[in-house]
């Protein structure tokens, strides 16, 4: 494996860590995650994460909706797939787990397609926080329901209302 690279990045939602190697962002992290990926032999560095940090600000106060960064998320194929899926949920709009195994070709799949939004390793960046459940309801997320509610709350103040929070039936 190539050597990875990290650093911590200040947030409204706390200190997050991005880390990366030679093909793009691996992770980012909140202070405390569900799925944690082993750290052995990571090095701190800030250089490779100017861009990352530059448009997390930007998310952050509003002004950036659409990420543009080297992401190499491992997973699954399946997986691959969900997350896929999920950069086509637009910005300050949430579907639901059922909306997303429509999206992907697999309708009975809403349980597995909820196992991979938890396992996403780029949240925020892989917006898994847009997927809620089929009555509106805050569902689970590795950066707990809080932090899943300030950034949809974060998104809606900057789409227009009609827009808004809405999970497609």
């Amino acid at each position: 494996m190539n050597s990875i690279w990290f650093d911590t990045i200040d947030s409204p939602i706390g200190s997050l860590t991005a880390a990366a190697d030679d093909t793009g962002l691996r992770w980012l992290l909140f202070p405390r995650n569900r799925h944690e990926p082993a750290r052995e032999g990571w090095q701190r560095s800030a250089r490779p994460f100017s861009d990352v940090r530059a448009q997390l600000a930007a998310y952050f106060a509003g002004e950036l909706r659409d990420f543009d960064l080297a992401l190499a998320p491992q997973g699954t194929t399946f997986q691959q797939s969900v997350w896929t899926a999920l950069r086509t949920i637009p910005y300050g709009q949430t579907r639901s787990y059922r909306d997303q195994a429509l999206a992907i070709g697999n309708p009975r799949g809403v349980r597995a397609v909820g196992l991979a939004n938890g396992r996403n390793p780029l949240p925020i960046l892989i917006p898994c926080h847009r997927v809620i459940g089929a009555n509106g309801s805050m569902t689970g997320f590795g950066g707990g329901i809080e932090t899943k509610r300030f950034l949809l709350d974060l998104e809606a103040r900057h789409v227009p209302h009609e827009f808004q929070l809405r999970a497609r039936r």
